[in-house]
């Protein structure tokens, strides 16, 4: 059925040995045989595996074949936790928030842009999936035309209470500028935005231009700010 396309294998790592050689045979034959015939079908595919796993340890443990690792492994490509790239939340939840609407008919419902802490200081244990099964419970569930933070799940609300708990900031002492007061709050949104300044400029109340001068004014960038630390 693929032939000339693209077969996906999600968790390969699941995989039953016996049936890995099978897979083997594909990858170095370019050849299937189907339960009771005499010949072998050549196929031309393009394999794409996906896992959560650490192949190389299975292959350490003889949980998977070596040389089936290396013939899948002919181009790594790693995905971070969505924890990890905080700058895909935004556009990921709005995604899935436009596309529950349309699946469930609500047009009118909107996801204002002061939930997006809530969403931003969230570890996602579940990944990209769990973040869209929770835009699809906020289409259904909520009561009103507008998402509030009551309708988001308790522990995503308990998230970020704790983490603005942890990170409150000190009032500055007496004799401090306010140069360096806008300064250091400019520079801790940016980093607890991931630096992402769409993000940032929403969290801060002003325009992106008016962030982009600000950081120009202070010479902050990822680079720069990560090289001097």
């Amino acid at each position: 059925m693929a032939e000339g396309g693209t077969v996906f294998l999600d968790e390969i790592g699941e995989m039953p040995l016996e049936l890995q050689v099978r897979m083997l045979r594909l990858l170095q034959q370019h050849e299937i045989e189907k339960i009771g015939a005499v010949n072998g079908i050549h196929v031309d595919v393009r394999i794409i595996a996906a896992t959560h796993r650490n192949l190389e340890a299975l292959v350490a443990e003889s949980k998977f074949r070596e040389d089936l690792y290396y013939r899948l492994a002919v181009i790594p490509i790693t995905v971070p936790p969505l924890r990890e790239r905080t700058g895909d939340v935004d556009d990921l939840a709005r995604h899935f928030f436009e596309r529950s609407k349309a699946k469930y008919g609500r047009s009118k419902l909107q996801l204002p842009d002061s939930l997006l802490p809530y969403l931003l200081n969230y570890r996602w244990p579940g990944n990209v999936r769990e973040l869209e099964n929770m835009m699809e419970r906020l289409v259904l569930l909520s009561r009103s035309d507008e998402v509030t933070a009551a309708d988001l799940p308790e522990g995503i609300r308990q998230a970020l209470a704790a983490r603005q708990e942890s990170r409150q900031l000190s009032p500055p002492q007496v004799g401090v500028p306010l140069k360096t007061v806008e300064r250091d709050l400019i520079l801790q949104v940016l980093r607890d935005c991931d630096w992402n300044q769409s993000q940032a400029a929403r969290q801060l109340g002003i325009s992106r231009k008016t962030l982009l001068y600000r950081m120009g004014k202070y010479g902050f960038s990822r680079e720069a700010v990560g090289n001097a630390e």
